[in-house]
């Protein structure tokens, strides 16, 4: 699965297991390529490799728009969040980060 968030975001464990029942791990520089079809920098919630589950924060909603990565590190696109969650399709939003409120 992959989880976008703001990028002042940060996981909170606790919210991630109650939501998806199973701790948040980060893939290691060696799986990220392998497991998303785009390399560090460029990981991006489109395109992705089939069965790779999309879910976007709520952190997100709080942007007129947002800038995810395109595939490579020197690659973006500006969307609403409705967009992205359109265009990623997403699996659904979830609250699952921390460090981001006021």
């Amino acid at each position: 699965m992959l989880v976008v968030c703001a990028g002042d975001a940060k996981i909170d464990n606790p919210k991630y297991r109650a939501q998806f029942a199973c701790k948040a791990r980060m893939l290691s520089a060696d799986e990220v390529e392998k497991m998303t079809g785009h390399g560090i920098g460029g990981v991006c919630p489109f395109a992705n490799p089939k069965g790779v589950r999309t879910y976007l924060d709520i952190s997100l909603k709080r942007f007129d728009t947002v800038f995810p990565a395109c595939g490579s590190a020197n690659s973006a696109i500006e969307l609403t969040p409705d967009e992205l969650f359109q265009y990623s399709n997403a699996v659904e939003w979830v609250d699952v980060c921390k460090g981001w409120q006021e």
